[in-house]
């Protein structure tokens, strides 16, 4: 039976509980708006722990001015009857003012990791991330956490907040999860029109340009970004970038490497979409 808290008090205590059970606790943070992305997340929780918890919060701190706070879904309902089907123990969706409440003032920023990519488009988004899943992973406590590697520099940046204050929390990137045609699944994918979904493969066909080019021996980052840059530039109405960077520290290599992230962030739209493929080690998207 899938048990919903809304306060920090009870979701900590749930954890607690558990624990004191001898239980382990999986962590699947979220902001909602659930889908099979997600859903697989709960099952590598459940594979890899004993007491799954999965977290719905619409976290205002990493949403910049202009981007899309007010119209993201929001669909606890449905949510939460995906977390029971799925059998999850407990789901936390609390109230903002009960994540900040009057007079709240601490922040948490993490380095290097956060200043590439994502941090050159919108500078306080991961101070909004690393500030809300810190006080996730304090009020879990010690816990396996679940990220998809969609948000793959989130991912990066949050192992390396838990691995530098010393959290006792295994952070978890799983395999993005793709439509038939490759589309990663998003939830912001629902606002894409009918001609608009069609474009979006472009993101699907400049990832797939890299990542065959590399199979056939193309290791140079600036011909591998260039070949996944000419499809997005041509069905996206806006490209906010296409990089080739090393996978751990999101910077451009020198020269070729056993390794290359292509990362990709591209508008239809009002609509922002995010993927990327680890060359050297993911599958073809």
């Amino acid at each position: 039976m899938t048990t919903v808290v809304r306060k920090p008090a009870g979701f900590r205590q749930a954890c607690d509980d558990a624990r004191a059970g001898s239980r382990t606790v999986g962590l699947v943070p979220t902001m909602g708006a659930l889908h099979e992305g997600h859903f697989s997340l709960i099952e590598e929780a459940k594979k890899r722990t004993d007491f799954v918890a999965v977290t719905i919060f619409v976290n205002p701190l990493q949403f910049g001015p202009g981007e899309d706070l007010d119209r993201y879904p929001r669909t606890l309902e449905s949510d939460l009857a995906g977390c029971r089907e799925r059998d999850v123990d407990v789901v936390f969706a609390p109230a903002p003012d009960s994540m900040y409440p009057a007079q709240f003032q601490t922040q948490v920023s993490i380095g290097e990791l956060t200043k590439p990519l994502e941090g050159e488009c919108r500078p306080a988004h991961f101070d909004g991330v690393t500030t809300v899943v810190a006080k996730l992973f304090n009020l879990a406590g010690p816990c396996t956490a679940m990220f998809g590697r969609k948000d793959y520099q989130q991912w990066k940046i949050l192992s390396r907040m838990a691995h530098d204050l010393d959290m006792p929390i295994g952070v978890v990137g799983c395999p993005i999860v793709r439509e038939p045609d490759g589309l990663a699944l998003s939830s912001r994918n629902r606002y894409l029109s009918a001609s608009e979904r069609k474009r979006a493969l472009g993101i699907v066909c400049g990832l797939r340009r890299a990542h065959d080019a590399w199979c056939e021996g193309e290791h140079s980052p600036d011909t591998l970004r260039s070949l996944a840059a000419e499809p997005v530039q041509s069905d996206f109405d806006r490209v906010d970038y296409v990089a080739a960077v090393d996978p751990d520290t999101l910077v451009k290599p020198a020269g070729p490497s056993s390794r290359v992230l292509i990362a990709v962030a591209a508008h239809l739209g009002t609509t922002r979409l995010i993927d990327n493929v680890v060359l050297g080690e993911d599958p073809r998207p």
